[in-house]
This record gives structure tokens, sequence and C-alpha cells, in this order.
């Protein structure tokens, strides 16, 4: 179980290590109903992505716990997770070893290398990646770092929830969010629990949220389409799923015609560049997917910026 005391913990083991990320109002009006619509601007974080706040606080946890040591640390990734591990083992001079499926973008894996991590290809999906981490994890004793379902991974993340209600005075009623394996999702639902709404965001061709709703428990789906290198886990983590029944989160499915043009939109209307995954929550405002009731007050979290910018013209 993660808590809103849980985020308000990682809030303050991580403070001063990352970023504080600004939030933009765009014009009244932009969005039929609402209110107020808020972009919380996450992919200016350490990184590129909200990957560093969780994984910041597992990194910090794990050296107090005196977990982490000379052996290091290990996680599995498609490349955010690995990029935010690798970035916090470097800040504490710990070494890193990332496993990344084979498709994982070439942008992504250039930065990993860059920060110092040792990169593992292997397998075509995040879980076969997942699974080589684990058994590395457990042979070396190194402190492995789960890409979105640990209670410190997850509470890490809650502390944009925390800082979001912060910047808007506590007015948003509704947070719009990408959800993959649901760590974000879970973090944030937790930390804004009874002050906050939160609507999960997915790609029609990778449900996560949905399936395990309705079938009332994390279910394998498959993963395709223009979001599937950073929403690509085959199943939301128990945590987000316990997260999400608890406090209500809803979800939203968009194509990905809407997420590739609300992608677009955020570059040509705001200069904002995210990654498709992360357009996925704006693409729910923009298509209509989600329509914000009458005097509305909505946020909308970009969470990565790990992207090819050939395709933004």
């Amino acid at each position: 179980m993660v808590t809103r005391s849980d985020a308000e913990a990682a809030q303050q083991r991580i403070s001063g290590h990352i970023r504080r990320t600004p939030v933009l109002e765009i014009p009244r009006g932009s969005v039929a109903g609402a209110a107020k619509v808020w972009l919380k601007l996450e992919q200016l974080q350490l990184t590129g992505s909200f990957k560093a706040r969780g994984a910041f606080n597992r990194v910090l946890s794990g050296i107090a716990a005196g977990q982490a040591d000379d052996v290091g640390v290990v996680a599995a990734s498609g490349g955010n997770a690995g990029l935010a591990v690798a970035c916090a083992a470097t800040r504490w001079n710990l070494p890193a070893r990332v496993y990344v499926p084979e498709t994982a973008p070439e942008v992504k894996v250039a930065k990993l290398e860059k920060l110092g991590a040792e990169v593992v290809r292997t397998g075509r999906k995040y879980a076969e990646a997942y699974a080589a981490a684990v058994a590395d994890a457990s042979e070396s004793g190194a402190l492995f770092c789960h890409a979105y379902d640990q209670p410190e991974i997850c509470a890490g993340q809650g502390t944009l929830g925390l800082e979001l209600l912060e910047q808007t005075g506590g007015e948003v009623d509704t947070i719009l969010l990408a959800v993959g394996g649901g760590g974000l999702m879970a973090g944030v639902a937790a930390a804004t629990e009874s002050s906050a709404r939160v609507v999960g965001v997915e790609p029609r061709t990778i449900p996560t949220l949905g399936s395990a709703l309705a079938a009332g428990e994390p279910v394998e789906v498959d993963v395709s389409g223009v979001a599937a290198d950073s929403l690509g886990a085959s199943r939301i983590g128990g945590i987000a799923h316990e997260v999400a029944v608890r406090t209500g989160v809803e979800s939203v499915l968009v194509e990905d015609s809407d997420i590739v043009a609300a992608r677009e939109h955020l570059w040509s209307e705001y200069r904002v560049v995210v990654e498709h995954g992360t357009a996925s929550a704006m693409a729910a405002l923009l298509s209509g997917a989600y329509r914000p009731s009458a005097g509305e007050r909505v946020a909308v979290v970009l969470c990565g910026a790990n992207t090819d910018l050939t395709d933004l013209g």
C-alpha cells in the first residue's frame, strides 16, 4: 500500500536532489467546459521524465537501509526508468546496470551510456528484460529498482502530485496522466487522495489499467502502437491496481492517431516537446475522450520528453 504520508516522506527525502518543475496555465477556452487547464511540465525533470523522483527515493532509501553499496543498482527499463536509476546511482557513485529490450529507442540507450550505466540488451519486450534484471540482482546482491511496482518508486512519483497541489493552490479538480505500468498514477493518486481525482489515460493498444479494472486484478495485455516505447508494460503493477481501486481512478482510452496529433499540438502551440506516451494525457482532452464538466479545473501531466525530434517538423 502507498499513501499520502509515504509521498510526503519521499518529498522530504529527495528534496534538493530533483527539480521542482513548472506549471503552465493555458489560455482560458482552450478546452471546452474547463474553467482552467494547467500543464505540469514534468518533461523538464532530471533525465527528461518523472522517473527521477521514484529512482532517487528508491536509491536514497536503499542507502539509508544499508542495501546499496559497491555492488550498485540494477534496473530493467524501456528507457526512462533506466535513465533515472543511472542518474541517481551516479550521484552517489554507485555502479548501475540497466537491462533494456532490444526495441529500446537509441536516443535513450545513448543517454544511458552517457550517464555511465552498463546497458544490457535482451529480449523484444520489457518482460524479458525485467526477468533478466531480477535474476542479476538476486545473484549479484545489487539493489533492484523496479520501473513502477515498488513502494519507494511509487511514493517518489507521488511527490509530483504534492507539488502540483501546491502550485495550483489546491484548486485542481482532476489530474490527467498517462498510464503504462502505473507507478506515476499510483503515486499521484495516493498523494492527492481526497484532494483531486485522477484519470489514467492509456493508448487503446495498451489498456493495462482499463483491463485490470474490468478483470478485478492485473492482467496481461498485448503491447503495440506508437507509445509502446514508453508505455510498454504488458500489465499494470499490483500497487497501481490497489491504489486505483482504493481512490477511484478512471481509465480513458485514446487512439494512436490522437496521440500523434496531441504531440504535434503541444509542439506547434506551446513549443513543448514530449514523447508519444506523454502526449496520451493531452490527447484525452483534445480528442474529447475526456470531456470536462462545466467549470472543471484540470491539470495535464506531461511526464516525459525523451523522444526523437526529427518528426516534429
